[in-house]
């Protein structure tokens, strides 16, 4: 579905990427791990269209998107969950969702039953004001937001950053549900590696900006060097 190859991508003199070479087929669940810095963020961002990159290509679903804009891109059918959130703080929870159908052509009902099914407490407060929900519902939200361009394939930049395990484990069950019950395809960014891991089919390895290993997430699991970097030893 989704293929970089010998990507380049630079802010200013900095060289945030470094040859990368990534795929991503259909129904996968894939996970990007590294440090923090590694240029993970990067790597999304640079699919979407924004830094564009300084070397080779990206296609999705066997067309070139090296040069599209941002918005052409998501047109296309990739939507992205950034890190941070950044959510609209004074717009309610609903309207908030409502923002991520903007651009298409579709009612969106469905999307917003969709959205309050997968996260309950979404529903809840439907007419809360985004900035007022705690940091797990604002993630929970971001996603769903993302959720309603009734993406093929969804980019998830840190989605645990700064939240409790209870709620992590939530927000892992609810992307592991989207792919098993809807086919949907993930490509997720995560410095939890052991959460990470253990939800993708497979996973990269990034150092300073390049792919340094690649396996199923079970086999990456195992390995000493994964473990002793990432997970404690």
């Amino acid at each position: 579905m989704l293929e970089l190859r010998g990507v380049s991508a630079s802010y200013g003199a900095v060289e945030a990427l470094r040859d990368v070479s990534v795929h991503v087929d259909r129904g996968e669940i894939v996970a990007l791990i590294g440090a923090n810095g590694a240029g993970k963020s990067t790597l999304l961002m640079t699919i979407c269209g924004a830094p564009r990159p300084r070397a080779g290509t990206i296609t999705f679903e066997g067309r070139p998107i090296t040069a599209l804009p941002t918005h052409e891109v998501a047109r296309l059918g990739i939507a992205q969950s950034p890190e941070g959130r950044r959510i609209f703080p004074r717009m309610s929870v609903r309207e908030n969702l409502l923002m991520g159908a903007q651009q298409f052509a579709h009612d969106p009902a469905p999307d917003l039953e969709r959205a309050f099914a997968l996260f309950p407490r979404l529903k809840e407060r439907e007419a809360q004001r985004g900035g007022t929900l705690s940091g797990g519902e604002q993630q929970m939200l971001a996603i769903a937001r993302a959720l309603m361009s009734r993406p093929k394939l969804l980019l998830l930049d840190e989605p645990s950053l700064g939240l409790a395990p209870l709620i992590v484990r939530g927000i892992f069950d609810a992307i592991r549900r989207l792919n098993r019950e809807e086919g949907l395809t993930v490509l997720l960014v995560e410095q939890n590696a052991n959460q990470a891991l253990r939800l993708a089919s497979r996973g990269y390895v990034l150092v300073n900006g390049r792919i340094t290993m690649e396996d199923t997430g079970a086999a990456l699991l195992a390995r000493p060097e994964v473990r002793e970097a990432y997970l404690g030893g």
